[in-house]
């Protein structure tokens, strides 16, 4: 089984991808950039935008009837791994108390719309 995840609240996909999919025991969530779905505006800094990030990331589960708890994986794409202890602290705020998700976090030399992070996720039923 693979059904389309969708949800207006959170980025439309903007090219041949979903925003996820499930499987039934697992989620694929695409990367999610810090767009508010609402405005389309992005917003400043890497604490909010990895804020805006992370919403994205929840809207999205909780479309498929999941929380931030039913998160196994996750990689953070960061533009400059000088913002990481900031991303960081966001990171650990929004998925509340341990165990955390495994986690890969890589710095690359851009993100679209020279965003400062992205994040996709991988969730477990």
């Amino acid at each position: 089984m693979k059904k389309q995840i969708s949800t207006s609240a959170a980025p439309g996909a903007i090219g041949p991808y979903s925003q996820a999919i499930d499987t039934g025991s697992f989620l694929y969530a695409s990367g999610q950039i810090p767009i508010n779905p609402a405005t389309g505006e992005i917003p400043e800094g890497i604490t909010e935008q990895t804020r805006q990030a992370l919403a994205n990331v929840r809207a999205i589960l909780e479309e498929a009837g999941l929380t931030m708890a039913h998160v196994v994986k996750t990689t953070v794409f960061l533009s400059d791994m000088d913002n990481f202890a900031a991303m960081n602290e966001v990171y650990a705020q929004a998925f509340g108390e341990p165990p955390y998700p495994a986690r890969s976090a890589v710095a690359v030399r851009t993100l679209p719309k020279n965003v400062l992070v992205e994040v996709e996720v991988i969730a477990c039923r």
